[in-house]
């Protein structure tokens, strides 16, 4: 476990001095590392960029000089409708942002936040596959050869867990054991495949997204979003008689309907409006905590080539163990958070179906 450690540390200081290398200004390249000469380094522009969808994969940047730059990047295929007609073309078409697409009588411009437009105004439906859709893809793939490999392990070793299968087993047991069944109860079974599904698809786009270059998938807000009414469609179709009565007649038949009518007027929007609120919380959750993470990562590194810009290398150098050691910190806690936004939105999920299918003792 310690040489292990050991080499994710090295690995990763490795990850980190090349991309701090690549993303060096051009005015450091030439030399003037004075506080006076140099602009100070304004990390906003990278930070949005990393935690925003792309319609390429982008990895890494080389400049040298103040105009000549080389991007290290996956261009993605771009797939539009505009007035009935489709295009598809790959995005270095667009050569960053520098040229335009010509497709007939359609002239395809893309802006530096990615939004890609017709030069007429004409109206568009994009269908493109972007950075965080090609990543959730890979995501699916990984999903499914995983867990197809754990299925035919249990089948040839007669549930004897080895190999992939002895490190998901715990994972499938806990999300049974310790969410699906207490929360949902004997009608376990019915959700279960749901929820794994969720967990690990989950888990997976969180530990993808903290590898070099990765997409930020579960801190793209329509993901999330999907993830969340998914979970409040299925909770409400299950939802039996108990569950209905309890949101349009909450206070039951305790009082009489003289008294109970001004309650009402508060009650009942509440309860109605708390259908929506359960997924709207589920989705900012996730959201909000991936995001951050990612945030806070690249801000620490940032204070590096602050400290360039403004104080030169030897700032930079002086800055860089107490900013690597807060990053490395950072990124650890983020595996964690990894596994715990993964079982908090199943947890919570299991959970909202689970009051919507109680019985009334």
């Amino acid at each position: 476990m310690e040489r292990l450690f050991k080499v994710f540390s090295i690995s990763f200081f490795i990850f980190l001095s090349f991309g701090l290398l690549a993303s060096t200004s051009a005015n450091d390249s030439t030399g003037s590392s004075s506080k006076d000469t140099a602009e100070l380094y304004n990390p906003v522009p990278d930070v949005m960029h990393h935690i925003s969808d792309a319609h390429d994969w982008h990895f890494f940047t080389f400049r040298k000089g103040t105009a000549d730059e080389w991007h290290f990047s996956i261009p993605l295929p771009v797939i539009l409708i505009t007035e009935g007609n489709l295009d598809v073309f790959l995005s270095s078409a667009f050569h960053h942002g520098h040229e335009t697409v010509t497709k007939g009588d359609r002239v395809y411009s893309i802006d530096e936040h990615g939004h890609i437009s017709e030069v007429s105004d004409k109206s568009i439906l994009n269908f493109s596959i972007t950075k965080n859709v090609a990543s959730m893809l890979l995501a699916v793939l990984i999903l499914f050869l995983i867990l197809r490999k754990v299925a035919k392990s249990y089948r040839k070793n007669n549930g004897v867990p080895k190999g992939v299968q002895a490190f998901i087993e715990p994972l499938i047991l806990f999300v049974r054991d310790d969410v699906a069944k207490p929360n949902i109860g004997h009608n376990y079974k019915k959700y279960l495949p749901y929820l794994l599904t969720l967990f690990f698809f989950i888990l997976i786009n969180n530990l993808l997204g903290l590898l070099p270059g990765a997409a930020n998938v579960t801190g793209n807000i329509a993901l999330t979003l999907v993830l969340s009414v998914f979970t409040m469609l299925i909770t409400n179709f299950s939802g039996n008689k108990n569950y209905w009565g309890h949101i349009f007649n909450p206070l039951g038949s305790s009082m009489g309907w003289a008294a109970k009518a001004p309650l009402y007027l508060i009650l009942l929007p509440i309860e109605v409006l708390g259908i929506f609120i359960k997924p709207v919380a589920l989705m900012i959750r996730l959201f909000a905590n991936m995001t951050a993470g990612h945030i806070v990562i690249l801000s620490l590194l940032s204070l590096i080539l602050m400290a360039q810009s403004g104080l030169g290398t030897g700032g930079a150098f002086g800055v860089a163990p107490v900013s690597v050691a807060f990053v490395l910190f950072m990124y650890l806690i983020e595996l964690l958070v990894a596994f715990l936004q993964a079982y908090i939105f199943t947890l919570l999920t299991s959970l909202f179906i689970g009051l919507a299918i109680v019985e009334d003792h």
